[in-house]
């Protein structure tokens, strides 16, 4: 174990990282719940959800705006999507790194339909410059557009109709203070007990038209880290093993000899994890160690290992 650099792979497309890779999204769709009632887990986050949808639909308003913040993979966009489902309007979903000019915000934010739900994914990344064009349209639904350049520049006010804007982040300090003043409603998301993760696999086991039982299940629940994401990416997996290796049905003998094969252990940790707790007992007898002491640490390594390191292992106590 030379150095950090040499043995840990940085690679945000591990098998129990929380970050989206490009084969989840086809089944994500499928898994993902429409309505509040099927959303498992996040109790509380539910409870005020359920609250504000029913106060806004029995007043015939658009909903507050809405904060949800967490780490990656516990449902801000499912639950973003649900509360359009549950406001009977329309759903317009879009990433703030895809805004790049004035003209793609002012485009979205114009042609929307009345008491619809306007969904930015990773709002901490939104422009500066964007971020000033949406206060005016947040507080008073209207929209201040400048035609013209130098003396002969004019302030054009333009009408929009009512909207809700629910804004999407795992990194809620990085938020400046002004944009985060503009939602009425901030919910954190938590991670998940393995209970709800468990009734989780067994209902995307039944949309996915395998069969697990509850031994299985909880096996699968108590190394995903807490994250229906990678729940859900490890049941493809057990499942695919269970289809070739196994009866065609996922019990504990073929989800621990599955999970083996994939060398996630009992923690969820997978060979990079295992390698990151060697290093610090070996070379810092057991830490604490900062990233800047890092073996051969750069800024650009530094966030890569920050975004491949997942909290569960705090939570867990190692």
């Amino acid at each position: 174990m030379a150095t950090a650099k040499n043995n840990l792979n940085y690679s945000p497309e591990r098998l129990v990282s929380a970050a989206p890779v490009e084969d989840d999204s086809s089944f994500e769709l499928k898994l993902r719940p429409q309505r509040l009632g099927e959303f498992i887990g996040q109790a509380k986050v539910k409870e005020n959800l359920a609250v504000a949808i029913e106060a806004a639909r029995s007043r015939g308003e658009a909903m507050d705006h809405v904060l949800l913040y967490g780490p990656p993979g516990l449902g801000k966009t499912t639950l973003a999507n649900i509360i359009a489902n549950e406001l009977g309007v329309h759903f317009q979903p879009t990433a703030a790194p895809l805004l790049q000019i004035k003209g793609d915000l002012t485009a979205i934010i114009t042609n929307m339909q009345d008491k619809q739900v306007l969904f930015i994914d990773e709002i901490h990344r939104l422009q500066p410059v964007l971020e000033e064009l949406l206060y005016s349209a947040l507080e008073d639904y209207k929209l201040d557009i400048i035609i013209g350049q130098g003396p002969s520049a004019r302030t054009h006010t333009l009408e929009v109709k009512p909207f809700t804007f629910v804004g999407a982040t795992t990194r809620a300090g990085l938020i400046s203070a002004p944009l985060r003043s503009r939602f009425g409603i901030v919910l954190r998301l938590e991670f998940y007990t393995p209970e709800d993760l468990r009734v989780i696999v067994e209902r995307s086991a039944e949309i996915l038209g395998v069969q697990v039982d509850d031994p299985g299940a909880i096996e699968i629940a108590s190394r995903s880290r807490g994250t229906p994401r990678i729940a859900n990416r490890l049941l493809r997996r057990v499942r695919d093993y269970a289809q070739v290796r196994g009866a065609g049905k996922i019990d504990l003998p073929t989800a621990q000899a599955a999970l083996q094969m994939l060398e996630v252990d009992k923690y969820g940790f997978d060979e990079v994890d295992r390698k990151l707790l060697l290093t610090i007992i070996e070379k810092y007898q057991g830490g604490p160690v900062g990233l800047i002491h890092w073996p051969q640490s750069s800024p650009k390594n530094q966030t890569r290992l920050k975004r491949s390191t997942n909290p569960s292992s705090c939570r867990l106590d190692f």
